[in-house]
C-alpha cells in the first residue's frame, strides 16, 4: 500500500481502538490492541503521518527513534528492592521506569491528553542487547515492568533488510501479535501532498516528466546512492529560501539532498530551463496583467517537456494565488467567530468590566488555548498561523479602543465592526486577483494550445490540486466548467504523456 493509505488505516486503527462502552471500558481491550508495524523503505513519510493522525484525532503523540537508545534506556536501570514472600525477606532486582514509559506520562501532565499514539521507528534495527526488549515491547506491551498506558495506541516502524543491513527479522510468534503494514513509495501521493504542501513548483514538474527519478536507493562498491521524499521536500524548502536570497541552486546543493549523482545532475539542467522558461514566456508579468496575452510560436513548436513546464510555471503561480484565497478564508472566518464571542460577552448584562478589558481578557484566553495546543501537537502550521494573525489583529482592536478612550460597549463594537469591514474587503480582493489569474491563465492556454492535449493536462492538474479545486467549489469559475465539459479529464492524462513521449 502507499504512504497516504497507511495512514487512513492508521487513523481507523486510533478511531476503532479508542471506542469505548456504556460503561466508558475500551471496547477492543487495550492487551487486545495488536500494535501496528509499518514496513517501508526510509523517507516516505512514516512519522510525517503519525503527528497528521495525532492532530487530526486531537490525541498526544510521543515519537522515538529506537535505535537512539540502549537497553538500559529502553527498560530503566535496575536496583535492588526488599520483598517479604512467605515471612522471609529477600532482595529482589527491580527497575527503574523507562525512558520510554516515562516520557507517556509526561506528555499526559503536559497536555492532558491521556489517549494517544506511541510511535517507535526503526524498531527492527536495533542491537542485539535490546531486541528481546523489542520483542517483549510487541508482544506485552511493557518495558520491563512498566506497561504503556492504557489508552496509548502502540504503532512501530522499520526498513525492510534491503535498505538497511542491521534489519532483524521478527518471528511468527511476533509477527502473529502485530498488524503489519507494508508500504511502497507511490508518486502520485507525493505529488498529492506535494500540492497540498508547497513543494516547489520546479520539483512536482519534473518529476512528472521523470517519474523514475522520484525515489532510488542503490549501494555499490562505491557506496551508498539515494533519493527520496523527504530530500525532495528538504531540497524543495532550502530553495525557496535561497531563490528568496537570490542565492544560485546548483548541482552542488542540489546533491546535499539527492544524494545520488544521475538525478542531482539531471534535475540541475531541468531547473535551469524552468528558470529560463519562467523569463521567456514571461509567466509572471502575464498573470499579473502587465503583459498581453500572446501566441509563442517557440512554444507552440517546443517539444513536450517545454510545453509541460510552461503549464506547471502556470500551475505553480496559481497556486500560489490560491493558497492566499484558502489563508484568508480561514483567516476571515475565524475572525468572525471570535469577533461573535466578543460581541456577546461585550452585550451580556452580567459584564461590568470596561470595553478595552473584556477585549484584552479574551484575548489572553485565546492565547493560552493556542499555546497548550501548540504544545500537545494539535495545531497544525496554517492553524497556527492563522491563530497569531487573529490574536494580533484583537491585540491591536484593544490597543485603538484604549487610544481612542472608548469604554462603553456598543461604540466599542461600532469600532470593532468597521475594522472587521477592512479585512473583508482585503478578502473581496484577492478573490477578484484570483479569479483574473485564472482567467487569464485559460486565455493564455487557448491562444496557444487550442483545445488540445496541453489544455487536458492543464484541466486534470487543476481537479488534482487541493487548492485550485477548494477555490473552484467554493467560487466557481466559468472557463474551468467550460473547457472541464469539452474535453477529457484525468483518465486520458496518463495516455497521452505516454503517446506523445513515444512521438518524441
Amino acid at each position: 500500500m502507499n504512504i497516504k493509505r497507511a495512514k487512513e488505516e492508521i487513523k481507523h486503527t486510533v478511531q476503532a481502538y479508542l471506542q469505548k462502552d456504556e460503561f466508558g471500558n475500551y471496547k477492543i481491550p487495550p492487551v487486545n490492541q495488536r500494535p501496528i508495524l509499518l514496513i517501508g523503505p526510509p523517507g516516505i513519510g512514516k512519522t510525517a503521518i503519525m503527528e497528521q493522525v495525532a492532530r487530526e484525532c486531537q490525541i498526544g503523540l510521543v515519537s522515538y527513534t529506537i535505535t537512539h537508545h540502549t537497553r538500559q534506556s529502553a527498560i530503566g536501570l535496575p536496583f535492588i528492592e526488599e520483598k517479604t514472600f512467605g515471612g522471609k525477606e529477600y532482595h529482589v532486582t527491580e527497575y527503574t521506569m523507562s525512558e520510554i514509559i516515562a516520557s507517556v506520562y509526561e506528555k499526559i501532565e503536559q497536555t492532558g491528553l491521556k489517549e494517544g499514539i506511541l510511535f517507535l521507528d526503526e524498531i527492527n534495527c536495533v542491537s542485539e542487547t535490546l531486541a528481546p526488549t523489542m520483542l517483549q515491547f510487541l508482544q506485552g506491551k511493557t518495558f520491563g515492568n512498566h506497561k504503556v498506558p492504557d489508552g496509548f495506541i502502540i504503532v512501530s516502524a522499520g526498513n525492510p533488510p534491503e535498505y538497511n543491513r542491521s534489519v532483524r527479522e521478527f518471528d511468527i510468534v511476533t509477527l502473529d501479535r502485530v498488524r503489519k503494514m507494508e508500504i511502497e513509495e507511490d508518486f502520485s501521493v507525493f505529488k498529492e501532498y506535494g500540492y497540498r504542501n508547497g513543494i516547489h513548483d520546479a520539483i512536482l514538474s519534473y518529476l512528472e516528466l521523470k517519474k523514475e527519478n522520484f525515489y532510488h536507493i542503490e549501494t555499490t562498491v562505491d557506496g551508498k546512492s539515494f533519493v527520496t521524499a523527504r530530500g525532495w521536500e528538504d531540497l524543495s524548502r532550502m530553495m525557496y529560501l535561497y531563490e528568496e536570497l537570490e542565492l544560485p541552486i546548483d548541482e552542488e546543493l542540489i546533491f546535499q539532498y539527492l544524494q545520488y549523482k544521475k538525478t542531482a545532475k539531471d534535475f540541475a539542467s531541468y531547473y535551469e530551463l524552468y528558470k529560463k522558461y519562467k523569463t521567456e514566456y514571461r509567466i509572471n508579468d502575464i498573470l499579473n496583467g502587465s503583459e498581453k496575452i500572446e501566441a509563442f510560436t517557440k512554444l507552440q513548436e517546443a517539444n513536450f517537456d517545454e510545453k509541460l513546464s510552461v503549464i506547471s510555471l502556470f500551475l505553480g503561480k496559481l497556486t500560489e494565488m490560491f493558497k492566499k484565497v484558502d489563508f484568508m478564508d480561514q483567516f476571515v472566518n475565524d475572525l468572525f467567530e471570535k469577533l461573535t464571542e466578543i460581541k456577546e460577552q461585550l452585550l451580556s448584562e452580567e459584564s461590568v468590566e470596561k470595553a478595552d478589558t473584556i477585549l484584552l481578557q479574551y484575548v489572553q484566553k485565546k492565547e493560552e488555548e493556542r499555546v497548550a495546543k501548540k504544545k500537545g501537537g494539535l495545531l497544525g502550521k496554517e492553524a497556527e498561523k492563522v491563530a497569531l494573525l487573529v490574536e494580533k489583529l484583537l491585540y491591536d482592536y484593544v490597543y485603538r479602543l484604549k487610544e481612542k478612550g472608548i469604554l462603553q460597549k456598543e461604540e466599542a463594537m461600532n469600532v470593532i465592526r468597521e475594522e472587521f469591514q477592512k479585512e473583508i474587503e482585503k478578502r473581496e480582493a484577492i478573490l477578484e486577483q484570483a479569479k483574473e489569474q485564472l482567467k487569464i491563465a485559460f486565455d493564455f492556454m487557448e491562444e496557444n494550445f487550442g483545445q488540445s492535449q496541453e489544455m487536458v493536462i492543464f484541466l486534470t492538474e487543476l481537479t488534482a490540486n487541493y487548492y485550485s479545486m477548494n477555490y473552484i467549489r467554493e467560487y466557481g469559475s466559468e472557463e474551468y466548467y467550460r473547457y472541464h465539459k469539452d474535453l477529457l479529464l484525468s483518465e486520458r492524462k496518463e495516455e497521452l504523456i505516454r503517446d506523445i513521449q513515444m512521438i518524441l
